[in-house]
Order: structure tokens, then sequence, then C-alpha cells
């Protein structure tokens, strides 16, 4: 049995291991007996572990084994390095790790890891109990760079609604990376991104209103008591076409429930909400869920009946 020698992250790396006494043939035997996962060359997973972890959990398990394999020579970075500052993980590829080499090695792939050349500058950079990570700025933007627009441009909202950058920060860092690969793109995605998104279907719902060419929003909008208390704040509304908007998701669930809150008690005092935002606005208010962002065409044109009818 090996498995004692996994770290606190349920993680063991083939040096332990053979330092420790044992052989390959031992690693080899748990491997077969479904007692571990391998991550890549050297590096395995407690299965346990693995099962109960989800996508981006798993591949944390991944970007920290290579971190201890590879030293401070790199410093963990693009997708690897996002998911470390615990931002959303919809539309990447977490197929590989991602490393920065801080001596300008790199521009290479090999066994689940994507080596990167760019240049870092002192503050670039920051360190955490493990080694060397890129910092949010770089992180923001290395990642964007990689991902398609939508998701691109969830990650720049995120990094920005959660304090961790600015507008001023990222154009700045971006003006250092033009002449990188993957980075032709990023100035559109600079533009897209505002930060008043709250989750990654808040700025899925942005996209979407843009390219079905319904007019701007304006985000969290508050609603006011006539006594001037806050009554509560919705994702979109357009004031003008009396039209209140609302994104569900899984994610926004956990967030807004309560703690020791059943999800039937949560559903609802979110009903509850929904009906005094309509008493207090007279306003058309719409629910959309995750699915409805899948269909662009029809969701624009069940907004724009709402407007309709609101008029």
């Amino acid at each position: 049995m090996i498995e004692w020698l996994a770290d606190d992250n349920g993680i063991l790396l083939r040096r332990d291991v053979i330092a420790s006494g044992c052989e390959d043939k031992d690693i080899a035997r748990a491997v077969r007996g479904g007692r571990l996962i391998r991550l890549r060359q050297g590096a395995y997973s407690l299965r346990n572990v693995w099962e109960q972890a989800d996508p981006g959990g798993r591949h944390r398990l991944l970007s920290t084994a290579v971190r201890q394999q590879y030293g401070d020579g790199v410093a963990l970075s693009h997708t690897s390095g996002h998911l470390e500052y615990a931002g959303p993980d919809w539309g990447l590829d977490l197929t590989s790790a991602h490393l920065t080499h801080l001596d300008g090695v790199g521009g290479r792939r090999a066994a689940k890891v994507i080596h990167h050349h760019g240049v870092c500058i002192a503050d670039d950079i920051t360190r955490d109990d493990v080694g060397w990570r890129t910092a949010p700025t770089r992180t923001a933007l290395d990642t964007a760079s990689l991902a398609p627009r939508d998701p691109a441009v969830a990650v720049l909202d995120w990094y920005l609604n959660q304090g961790l950058t600015t507008p001023e920060l990222l154009q700045q860092t971006f003006e250092r990376m033009t002449s990188w690969p993957n980075t032709l793109a990023l100035q559109i995605v600079l533009r897209l991104a505002d930060g008043l998104a709250e989750s990654v279907a808040e700025t899925r719902a942005r996209l979407l209103f843009m390219d079905q060419r319904i007019p701007r929003p304006v985000s969290q909008f508050e609603v006011f008591r006539p006594d001037g208390r806050l009554g509560g704040r919705v994702d979109f509304a357009w004031p003008e076409r009396r039209t209140l908007l609302e994104v569900d998701g899984a994610v926004k669930y956990h967030r807004l429930r309560r703690p020791g809150e059943s999800i039937e008690e949560m559903v609802m005092r979110e009903k509850a909400r929904e009906d005094l935002l309509r008493e207090l606005t007279g306003w058309t208010l719409i629910r959309l869920i995750w699915a409805d962002l899948a269909r662009p065409r029809t969701t624009a044109e069940r907004i724009l009946r709402a407007f309709q009818m609101a008029a």
C-alpha cells in the first residue's frame, strides 16, 4: 500500500515513491488495482480524490502535480493559474496544464503540459505555498487569449468583478503582449468586458443581447420601495421599455442560498422577491435559464415580445 505517501492534495509523485523504497511495480499494481489514477508521466492521484473532483478540480490536481515536478523555474499560468484563483472554467480547455518558464524557454507541448515562454516582469508573478504563478492581471489576459470570445469575456468580467484587476491594468498589460501569440482577438475581448456581470450566465446574456441587436440594458438595476428602501436588484433592466430580466443558473442559486436554508425555502424566497419587484414597478419580468442562452434567436424573440407587451 503506497497511498499513504500521497500529500494533502491526494497527489503522489513517482520520485517520492521511489525515494521511500518502493518500486515502479508497486505503482503499477496500485494503478491496475484502481487505487491510483495516472495524471501524467510520474504523477498520480488517489482514485477517491479524482472521482470526487469536477473537471476544474481534476485540472487543478494535474497542475498541482506539474508544479511540484518542475519547481521554481516556472510559474503556473494561463488556464491553470486562472483556476488557482477559483475563476470560472466554462468554455475553457482543461486537458493540459500551463506553465510559463521564467528563463524565457518554452513554446512546446509535452505529456499534458503546455510550456509558454512569454516574458514576465516583476508585477506579472506572485508566490503561494507551492511556488510561482502569474499575477491576476497577467493570468486574466493569458487565459482569455486561449479561449473563444464568450468564455474569454466571462474570464475578464470575473477578474474585474472580483476586484482582482482594473480596466487600466488590463490595457497596460495587454500593450506589452500585442506581439505575442494568440493575442490578436484580445483587443475585442477587452472592449466587451465591463465587470458588471456577477456570473458567467450574465456575461453570456449580455453578449446575446449585443449579437441579437437587442438594446443595451442597465446592469444590476436597483428597484426601491416607496419609502426609499431597496426592494431588490435585478441582473438587467430596460426602464424605457418597462422590462426586467433575471438570469438563473446553478452557480447563482448556490450563491443566493442562505446557510441552513433548504432549496424549497430559497425558491419560495426568490418567488416572493420576484413578486415584490413586479408590484413595485408594474413592469414585465423575464427569467432566463442556462439553456435559453444556447438558443439566442428564440430568446431574443421572447425578449422583444416582452417589450411589445410592456408597451
